[in-house]
C-alpha cells in the first residue's frame, strides 16, 4: 500500500515578504546610519525653533568652550556665535546642497546612461566621449572653478557639485540599459507598437533603480563633503552658516581653541558615515539574492 503525504505548501521566506524598511532595519549598520540620518534631518527641520536667530550673530563673549555656560552648550566661537546654532542650522545647508545636487547629477546621468544604452550606435558613441571628457577633470577641482568664476552662492554651489559628479552614474545606467535593451519584455513591448519614451520610462528604468538609489545615497554623501571643502576654501555662501565654513573659520585658532573647529568636522562626519552606512544597507537590501534569504 503506498501511502501519500499531502502537506500544505511552504510560506515564503519571511524576508521575501518583508519591506524594504524592515530589511534595512535587520542589518545593524543600516539601521545605525538611518537612525542617525533621521537625526540630522529632525535637526534641519527644527532649527528654526530651537534657534530662532539668525546662526551668524554675535550672540555673547568670544571663546566659551562647550560646558562653560548652559545656554551654548556646545560654546561660542571667535567673534561669539553659538556654535550649537550653526551647527543645527548648518544641517540644512548640507542636505539642501546634497539632497538637490545629486538629483541635478540623477538628471543628468540617468538621461545620458538611458538614451546611450538604448540607442547605441553614433549617439552613444558621441555621449560616451562626452562622458569620458568629464572623467578626466577631477571633479573637486571642476566645482571650483565654476564656483570662483561665478561667485560662491548656494544654488552656484549646488549645481558645480551636480553638473561635476554625474559620469559614473551615467555609466552605471548605461550597464544596466544594455542588459535590459535586448531582453523579452523590452522586444515585446518593440513589437506591441510602444513608443521608445514609453519602454524607456517604464519598463527599462524602474529596473535600473536598485543600483540608482544606492548611487544616489553616496552621490548626496559626496556633495555635503565637496561643499565643506568649498567652505573651508573660503568659496561657501558668505549669507549662511555652513559646517564646511565653520570648520574653515575655526582652523585659525585649531591649537588653542580645538573644539571650534571639531565640533562642526564631526557633523560632517556623522552626516558622510550615515550616508554611507545606508548605501551598503539599501545595496543588501535591494539586492534579490540577499531580498530572498
Amino acid at each position: 500500500m503506498t501511502v501519500f503525504e499531502i502537506s500544505a505548501p511552504a510560506a515564503p521566506a519571511p524576508r521575501a515578504r518583508d519591506g524594504l524598511l524592515l530589511r534595512l532595519l535587520r542589518q545593524p549598520s543600516a539601521a545605525v546610519g538611518l537612525t542617525l540620518l533621521v537625526l540630522i534631518i529632525a535637526m534641519a527641520a527644527s532649527a528654526n525653533l530651537v534657534f530662532p536667530d539668525d546662526p551668524l550673530d554675535m550672540v555673547t563673549q568670544p571663546f566659551l568652550w562647550p560646558g562653560e555656560d548652559a545656554a551654548y552648550p556646545l560654546g561660542t566661537d571667535m567673534l561669539g556665535r553659538d556654535i550649537a546654532s550653526g551647527i543645527f542650522h548648518g544641517a540644512r545647508v548640507s542636505l539642501l546642497i546634497g539632497a538637490v545636487a545629486t538629483l541635478v547629477s540623477l538628471v543628468i546621468g540617468v538621461g545620458t546612461g538611458a538614451l546611450s544604452g538604448y540607442y547605441g550606435g553614433r549617439l552613444d558613441a558621441v555621449l560616451m566621449r562626452v562622458t569620458e571628457l568629464f572623467q578626466t577633470i577631477p571633479p573637486f577641482l571642476f566645482a571650483l572653478a565654476i564656483v570662483a568664476i561665478l561667485q560662491p552662492s548656494i544654488p552656484t554651489i549646488t549645481v558645480a557639485i551636480g553638473i561635476t559628479a554625474w559620469p559614473s552614474l551615467a555609466r552605471l545606467v548605461r550597464a544596466e540599459v544594455l542588459k535590459l535593451r535586448h531582453g523579452e519584455l523590452v522586444q515585446a513591448s518593440i513589437a506591441l507598437g510602444a513608443s521608445d519614451l514609453r519602454i524607456i520610462v517604464l519598463h527599462i528604468l524602474p529596473n535600473t533603480l536598485a543600483p540608482v538609489i544606492v548611487s544616489a545615497s553616496i552621490l548626496v554623501a559626496s556633495a555635503i563633503l565637496t561643499e565643506s571643502s568649498l567652505a573651508f576654501l573660503g568659496l561657501g555662501d558668505p549669507n549662511v552658516v555652513s559646517w564646511g565654513g565653520m570648520v574653515g573659520a575655526g582652523r585659525e585658532v585649531l591649537r588653542t581653541d580645538w573644539y571650534v573647529a571639531t565640533i562642526p568636522g564631526l557633523a560632517i562626519v556623522t552626516a558622510v558615515l550615515a550616508l554611507n552606512l545606508l548605501g551598503d544597507g539599501l545595496n543588501d537590501a535591494l539586492n534579490p539574492k540577499e531580498a530572498a534569504r
